[in-house]
């Protein structure tokens, strides 16, 4: 895949691949949520893309892909194609900023357990794959056939916000074709809940995602020439390590959890990283 000349891709390590789509998302979350930016030029997406080995059929392709999904809305001036936000995408990644900066983005809110069943219509796959979906970012796990679970206190109508109403692929839903059930538990005395946790969750899988992130990020020393280069990346891959591991009670968990490490390495680069990127931004739409 190809690279504007000059801007060679950052040290990775062998075998990292990530999705355009990841990649814009989070390059969005971190300079138009949070940065304030209005739309931007394709060319710049291509370029910061570009210097993580996206090729450009890709990163336009992805953005064609954003746009027919209602996560961008393109705008085009004379020859020059910009795209911004739409309220729902907005919504979304202004959402996941509140986890992504969370104080402690691996712990439960309030105590005990969470409990969601949900049914829809067999041909609304779409809708199945979109609950499904946003139940396992807001850190729901399946402990059986139909019945999700997740720790603490979890804001389910927050955690399924959209799904009937903001237009899933074959339109919105109908008056009960949504059927949602949630309730609270608390484990029973002499009845561990730690045999759930292991059902639902894959502990070991989640350690190993991550060492992952760790692998790539620990021993990296902050590069504020290349910072929006690297502040994308490091989002994207954030990102991908909050979809992938919930927010799970330490009593179920052992003594050399990784997720403080985890935590350290994102604050620690992203502290250093998000103002350089926010001015690099600034430099090439000026430029």
């Amino acid at each position: 895949m190809s690279t504007p000349p000059g801007d060679a891709p950052g040290p990775e390590p062998a075998g990292v691949r990530r999705r355009p789509e990841q990649l814009l998302l989070a390059f969005m979350g971190e300079l138009m949520v949070a940065g304030g930016t209005g739309p931007l030029p394709a060319s710049v997406l291509i370029a910061v893309l570009g210097e993580l080995g996206v090729g450009q059929a890709a990163t336009r392709a992805a953005l064609s892909r954003m746009a027919a999904r209602h996560l961008l809305a393109p705008v085009r001036v004379g020859r020059t194609v910009s795209y911004g936000l739409t309220p729902e995408s907005a919504r979304v990644l202004e959402e996941a900023r509140g986890r992504v900066f969370d104080d402690d983005p691996f712990a439960p809110h309030g105590s005990g357990w969470t409990l969601v069943s949900f049914s829809v219509p067999e041909r609304r796959r779409d809708v199945r794959h979109r609950v499904r979906a946003q139940l396992a970012w807001a850190g729901f796990g399946l402990l059986r056939d139909g019945l999700w679970i997740a720790p603490g206190e979890v804001d389910v109508a927050q955690a399924l916000g959209g799904v009937q109403d903001d237009g899933p692929d074959d339109g919105p839903l109908d008056d009960g074709e949504l059927e949602l059930l949630a309730f609270r538990a608390h484990e029973v005395p002499g009845f561990s809940a730690a045999r759930s946790v292991r059902t639902a969750w894959r502990l070991e899988a989640m350690r190993a995602r991550h060492e992952q992130f760790q692998d790539r990020w620990a021993d990296r020393a902050p590069d504020v020439d290349h910072a929006l280069r690297d502040v994308t990346a490091l989002v994207a891959d954030w990102l991908d390590l909050l979809r992938a591991v919930p927010r799970l009670p330490a009593e179920h968990l052992s003594p050399d959890w990784p997720a403080a490490r985890s935590v350290g390495t994102f604050r620690r680069l992203h502290a250093a990283l998000a103002g350089p990127a926010q001015a690099d931004l600034a430099r090439r739409l000026t430029a």
